[in-house]
């Protein structure tokens, strides 16, 4: 059976969109393919720069023969309702339909066999058609097309069984139309001119003799055991970085690989600021020395095979790179002269936010906020942190962060270390952005998580407050973020932080350092209304980040629903005594009769019109030896799980409402709820609200699913 191989030949695709569009292109066909009933066996899609290329395999000459049915109005049905299912089927008369009794009535059908067309005819409409329907997320017109495309195209391979389908892409304006052809070109440079191919393997043996590697996965590969073999010769190893690999994949259809060096002079500038110009503005790898160090080398990727083994593209590199180098060494210098506590007034000219001050409204608001919580983390120096918090954001106003805005922090850390101050200061100046994502490293040093959080909590409060809060997959600010990174500062360092006193103090410094707050807040939302949206926000985000490990979010909603619950480490004890006390046969069966007891009060007391929750149990009336016992056993259970919670042990909580469970099932085997003794029946009632009421004060049950 035959395959179709298509390429759309085209100006440089952005290496950040070709995976994705060459997975969007073959799902297209593969779309369209499968309601034009042509079946196949595989498809395949490649990027490079200049090229996507689809390949699917084994497809039929020709569509299968079908029959289509089409069900019409009831027999007998008005004349209207016939004519008009005439009308839109195309037929005469009720002749040429059938009937069919479907249920209790019969109805007319029309039935029509239809002729498979040849695939040769059907496909170049189809390969058209999802050419103009990839979704870039940028495209542009060339020239004066009408069509949309993310860079000008040049031609477009269409083979069929050997042969170019008959067909064109119309993109309208100066060009008209691309005609689907058999030719492709290879390497820009390398071998420009065009050939034929009527196979797979002629396409795919013709670009490698051109100097184009087709698949993606073997330019990488190529890349970095190269750049590997390269460093190793002398010694280093290359700086892992797997999102710049995966960015000069897509630069090059025939990588080179090639080291240069760095001079000498350049080294005793930061190596933060070394690999960012060059992992940013060249695109170079890092090379690392054996200790961990950078080293005065780089590996760079060229597209081009050169006659003197790259002598001339190595020294041009290097020529560049001594020019960016020049810039960032220049701000280094300048930058030093500065101490950072002189360069907080120019933060009062940076907007942080129009109805949340400045940058300096904020530095002053992180380093009251800051003190207050080191007093929860220990080790923490409060002045310490105070310190680290005023000149945190200082380092914003520098000219090496105003060029590479991603070392901020990271150069505040070395401003602070030139001026001799306390190296945990420095520290959490460096680390008071993070975590910033699941991968990243989380602070453990005590004054840098107190000034991480800090920063992450006065961020939060604040636009909470303004009530701009994430919607949907909206999140401007990131406050997704600056949660979990809040979650992940708490719980891997086992801080016990109680977070509706941080909120709390949060707003309260907002309102004293920044008068127009009381403004910029939504009338009639006090602080705790904040503070509690707040702590509903954290369950969700504390729900995603523990369903990553396994937790279920409904045992995290059943602590949560309590209300009383704002430590996370605390919290998550609960949780896991929690699932243990779900899991074990005991607390699987008392969490079914706790349900039962709900249920039966719930019942009740729509039918009283009245409420059961929180009276008193008659002890004297209770009748039978098996309510008397389980009375006798909810007010130790009570007791017991009390006393365990304000110890902080769960288990033992749960382990006392675990032992209810024979006296639970006594009950339920033996006693009648719903006696004919009214005052007995109440009161039977109010013994089963004490279930509900001593499991609850441990966990929001009803939460629980399954």
């Amino acid at each position: 059976m035959p395959d179709l191989l298509i390429e759309l030949l085209s100006e440089e695709i952005p290496a950040r969109m070709q995976a994705q569009a060459a997975e969007d292109f073959r799902r297209i066909v593969v779309r369209r393919l499968e309601e034009a009933s042509l079946a196949f066996d595989d498809a395949v899609s490649f990027a490079t720069p200049r090229r996507l290329t689809l390949l699917v395999r084994n497809l039929p000459l020709r569509q299968p023969d079908r029959t289509e049915e089409r069900k019409g109005p009831r027999v007998g049905a008005p004349d209207k309702a016939i004519e008009g299912f005439l009308r839109s089927a195309g037929l005469r008369s009720l002749d040429e339909c059938e009937q069919r009794t479907v249920g209790n009535a019969t109805f007319w059908f029309v039935v029509r066999e239809r002729k498979g067309g040849e695939a040769r005819d059907v496909l170049p409409g189809l390969v058209a058609e999802s050419i103009l329907e990839i979704p870039w997320p940028k495209s542009m017109r060339w020239a004066d097309t009408a069509a949309r495309y993310v860079r000008p195209l040049h031609n477009v391979l269409a083979l069929f069984d050997g042969r170019p389908l008959e067909g064109a892409l119309e993109v309208g304006g100066s060009i008209g139309r691309l005609t689907f052809n058999a030719e492709t070109r290879g390497h820009r440079f390398l071998a420009s001119e065009p050939f034929s191919v009527s196979t797979w393997d002629e396409y795919r043996d013709g670009l490698r003799a051109r100097h184009v590697m087709l698949d993606s996965a073997e330019r990488e590969e190529t890349i970095s055991s190269e750049v590997t073999r390269l460093a190793a010769a002398e010694g280093l190893r290359p700086k892992e970085d797997r999102g710049l690999l995966a960015e000069v994949v897509g630069l090059v259809e025939w990588p080179v690989v090639l080291i240069g060096s760095i001079d000498d002079a350049f080294m005793e500038v930061p190596p933060e600021v070394l690999t960012t110009t060059m992992r940013t503005h060249q695109k170079y790898f890092s090379l690392l020395r054996e200790d961990g160090s950078l080293a005065p080398r780089f590996a760079t990727v060229a597209n081009m095979v050169a006659a003197d083994g790259g002598r001339q593209i190595v020294a041009g590199n290097e020529r560049v790179l001594r020019a960016r180098l020049s810039d960032a060494r220049f701000f280094w210098d300048q930058d030093r002269e500065t101490p950072l506590e002189a360069s907080l007034p120019a933060l009062d000219e940076v907007v942080f936010h129009a109805r949340l001050g400045s940058v300096g409204d904020r530095a002053r608001r992180l380093e009251k906020l800051a003190e207050t919580i080191a007093g929860y983390v220990p080790g923490a120096d409060p002045a310490a942190a105070r310190e680290a918090a005023r000149l945190c954001k200082a380092d914003l106003v520098s000219g090496m962060v105003g060029e590479f805005p991603e070392l901020q922090g990271i150069m505040g850390r070395y401003y602070a270390l030139e001026q001799k101050l306390d190296p945990a200061v420095a520290d959490a100046i460096a680390d008071h952005y993070s975590p910033q994502g699941p991968g990243d490293r989380c602070p453990t040093m005590p004054v840098s998580v107190a000034v991480a959080l800090a920063d992450k909590a006065d961020i939060l409060t604040g636009f909470f407050a303004i009530d701009e809060r994430p919607t949907g997959s909206r999140d401007p600010y990131a406050l997704r973020r600056a949660a979990l990174g809040m979650i992940r500062l708490i719980l891997e360092n086992r801080l016990r932080v109680p977070l509706r006193a941080v909120f709390g103090a949060a707003y309260e410094i907002y309102r004293q350092t920044l008068p127009t707050f009381a403004a910029a807040s939504p009338e009639g939302l006090p602080p705790e209304a904040v503070v509690n949206q707040l702590l509903d926000f954290f369950a969700d985000r504390l729900k995603v980040h523990l369903r990553e490990q396994g937790v279920r979010h409904d045992m995290i909603a059943a602590v949560f629903a309590l209300g009383d619950e704002d430590d996370l480490v605390r919290l998550l004890a609960r949780v896991h005594a929690l699932e243990a006390f779900v899991a074990s046969e005991d607390g699987a069966n008392l969490l079914t009769a706790y349900r039962r007891a709900r249920n039966i009060v719930a019942i009740e007391e729509k039918k009283d019109a009245a409420k059961y929750e929180g009276a008193d149990v008659d002890a004297a009336a209770l009748a039978a030896p098996e309510e008397q016992r389980l009375h006798r056993e909810l007010e130790v259970a009570r007791e017991v799980s009390a006393a365990a919670r304000e110890a902080e042990d769960f288990s033992a909580a749960m382990g006392a409402l675990a032992a209810l469970r024979p006296s639970v099932d006594a009950f339920f085997d033996e006693v009648t709820v719903n006696t004919e003794d009214s005052h007995l029946r109440v009161n039977r009632l109010r013994l089963l609200s004490a279930i509900r009421s001593t499991m609850e004060e441990s966990a929001d049950f009803s939460k629980i699913e399954g």
